[in-house]
């Protein structure tokens, strides 16, 4: 059993993942021209070198996001060919969960205009920032996007007890607070407090938080992205912080990234930037190679996998 890898880990995550392959009887390899003629790839396999082998059996992404690889054509070769694909928004379900709840505490509490203060002009704003300041209980707040990474956040904000609502496209029933689809979106967002943009690249995501829905949006509200940046018209995001009809924005994604040094959204006022360290933890080698690792005894035992997409 061949498995072709070309993720980055750290030596005691690669040493892992030798030993527990080896101990099933497979091999490992690093070598792109291996990908075709291997079983399992793990990592960001080439689509069409992907789409040519006639062996591979499962392809596990080392990422949350898969947008260049939400294709009709691989899609249909993954049917056709029986392949598994499954990426590893597990891992990152806590991360940017954390971060989101970081995001939401650091607007409502003022914490930006704190840290301002403290490394420019060390000044004592105590009065503007103690009456800008907000309880998020009973606030409203919607997630745009309801998959592993979204029942995480509501399940972390839950004890808040805020009034929360997901948005999917085609809501299926099996998700564990209130939810719109499309037709309900609008005034969903009229009324919510926070909106949490989680939502992935796509033909139909492409700029989908546009001026129109910026201008939805109760004013002083704020709004986050930790999905993908192109997601976002930030022009319409800017000209909206700039009116004061948003409150706030933060930002763990933009578009282009590495944002560029005079980007406006830099200065922009009651715009937090995070550079896409949403994700990010200490040990996120170690813990992808343990999901990984996971499925892969699920794959052995016949057994369903998870994060199962495409």
């Amino acid at each position: 059993m061949k498995i072709w890898i070309n993720g980055n880990f750290s030596e005691k995550a690669w040493a892992r993942l030798a030993q527990e392959v080896s101990a099933a009887g497979g091999e490992l390899t690093r070598e792109p021209r291996e990908l075709e003629s291997a079983e399992i790839a793990f990592g960001q396999p080439d689509v069409e070198v992907l789409m040519r082998s006639t062996s591979l059996r499962w392809v596990q992404l080392d990422s949350a996001g898969y947008e260049r690889y939400d294709r009709d054509d691989l899609r249909s070769y993954l049917a056709s060919a029986k392949l598994l694909f499954t990426n590893s928004s597990t891992v990152y379900a806590q991360p940017c969960a954390e971060h989101v709840l970081a995001m939401i505490f650091a607007l409502s509490r003022r914490l930006p205009g704190a840290f301002t203060a403290q490394a420019t002009d060390h000044s004592w704003p105590m009065p503007a920032l103690r009456a800008e300041s907000r309880l998020l209980q009973g606030e409203r707040l919607i997630l745009l996007g309801y998959g592993a990474i979204g029942r995480t956040i509501a399940r972390l904000l839950q004890p808040l007890r805020m009034e929360l609502t997901g948005y999917r496209r085609h809501p299926d029933g099996s998700e564990d607070i209130p939810m719109v689809g499309s037709a309900g979106l609008s005034e969903a967002i009229e009324r919510a407090d926070h909106v949490v943009n989680i939502l992935p690249a796509g033909p139909s995501t492409r700029r989908f938080c546009d001026s129109e829905f910026f201008g939805r949006m109760k004013r002083g509200a704020f709004f986050y992205n930790i999905g993908r940046g192109v997601t976002v018209d930030q022009e319409a995001l800017r000209n909206a912080l700039l009116s004061g009809h948003l409150g706030a924005a933060a930002l763990d994604v933009t578009d282009p990234e590495p944002l560029p040094a005079d980007h406006p959204l830099w200065t922009t006022p009651n715009c937090l930037i995070t550079p896409h360290t949403a994700g990010g933890q200490r040990y996120e080698k170690e813990v992808l190679v343990d999901h990984f690792l996971r499925n892969f005894q699920r794959y052995r035992s016949g057994e369903p996998l998870a994060d199962l997409i495409l």
